[in-house]
C-alpha cells in the first residue's frame, strides 16, 4: 500500500468516522459517555506525542534543542489560534451549550463560525497525518488513531452547538460531514507539498506533537478537574492509561507489521 493511499484512507476515514460517531452519541442521547471519551482521548494524545511523534522527530533532527523549540513555538501558536476562535474545542458535556451563559456565548459564535474553525482544524490535522505517514507508516497509523480519538468528543461538542444555534439534526450532521472532508484535503496537500519540502517533515511532526500536548493539557484535562471525587478520578486515570496503552499497542503491532 503506497504512502499516498495510507494518507488518503486515514484522513478520509478519520474525518467521516469521527463525525458519524459524534452523531451517534448526540442523536441517541448518550451524552454521559462523552467524559469517558475525553479521558481516553487524553491518553491517546499524550501517548502518541511522547511515545511516537517526539522520538521520531528527535531521531532525524539536527539537535534536540531545535525540536524542543519547535514544540514550544507550536504550543504558543495553538494558544493564539484558539484565542482567535479558529481552533475551537468543546469536549465535555458541561460545555457552553449547557452553561447558563450559553445564549451569551452562542450569540457571539454563530454556527457558521464553528464550522469554519472546525474545517481549519480538520485541514491542519490532515497535514499532520500526511507528515507522519511520510516519516513512517507506523507513525502515521498511530497519529491517525490519536487524531480520531480526540476528534470524536470535539465533534460531539460542535454538533450540540449547531443544534443550539437552530440547525436541524440533519443539517447539522451534513454540515459537520462536509467540514470533515477538509482533513482529506489537508492530507493530499500535505503529501504533495511536503514531497518538495522534505526538510519540513521533521518540523511538522514536532508540531503535531505540540498540538496533541496542547489539546490534552490545556483543553481536555481542566475539564476532568470538575469531577474531583475519588471514583471519578480513578475512572479517569484508568481511561487515560488505557488511551496511552492503546497507542503503545498499536505502535508495537504496526512496527512488527511494517518491519
Amino acid at each position: 500500500m503506497s504512502t499516498l493511499a495510507w494518507i488518503s484512507a486515514a484522513s478520509l476515514l478519520g474525518g467521516v468516522l469521527s463525525v458519524a460517531c459524534a452523531a451517534l452519541f448526540v442523536l441517541t442521547a448518550r451524552a454521559a459517555w462523552v467524559p469517558m471519551l475525553v479521558s481516553y482521548a487524553i491518553g491517546a494524545l499524550l501517548g502518541a506525542a511522547f511515545l511516537e511523534l517526539l522520538p521520531h522527530a528527535l531521531e532525524g533532527a539536527a539537535s534536540a534543542r531545535s525540536v524542543a523549540a519547535t514544540v514550544l513555538g507550536g504550543i504558543l501558536v495553538f494558544f493564539v489560534l484558539e484565542k482567535l476562535v479558529l481552533w475551537r474545542h468543546c469536549h465535555v458535556e458541561d460545555c457552553e451549550v449547557h452553561d447558563q451563559r450559553a445564549d451569551a456565548h452562542d450569540h457571539g459564535r454563530s454556527g457558521m463560525l464553528i464550522l469554519i474553525g472546525d474545517s481549519f482544524h480538520n485541514f491542519v490535522d490532515g497535514i499532520l497525518i500526511a507528515a507522519a505517514f511520510m516519516q513512517d507508516t507506523q507513525l502515521g497509523i498511530v497519529t491517525a488513531l490519536a487524531v480520531i480519538a480526540h476528534e470524536i468528543p470535539q465533534e460531539v461538542g460542535d454538533f450540540l452547538i449547531l443544534l443550539h444555534s437552530g440547525y436541524s439534526r440533519m443539517r447539522a450532521f451534513m454540515l459537520n460531514l462536509a467540514s470533515s472532508f477538509a482533513m482529506f484535503a489537508g492530507g493530499l496537500l500535505g503529501y504533495y507539498a511536503l514531497q518538495t519540502l522534505q526538510e519540513w517533515v521533521q518540523s511538522i511532526v514536532a508540531l503535531a506533537a505540540a498540538s496533541m500536548v496542547y489539546v490534552a493539557v490545556a483543553d481536555l484535562i481542566p475539564g476532568l478537574h470538575q469531577r474531583p471525587e475519588l471514583k471519578a478520578t480513578l475512572s479517569q486515570s484508568l481511561l487515560i492509561a488505557l488511551g496511552v496503552g492503546s497507542i503503545w499497542l498499536v505502535g508495537y503491532l504496526t512496527r512488527n507489521y511494517t518491519a
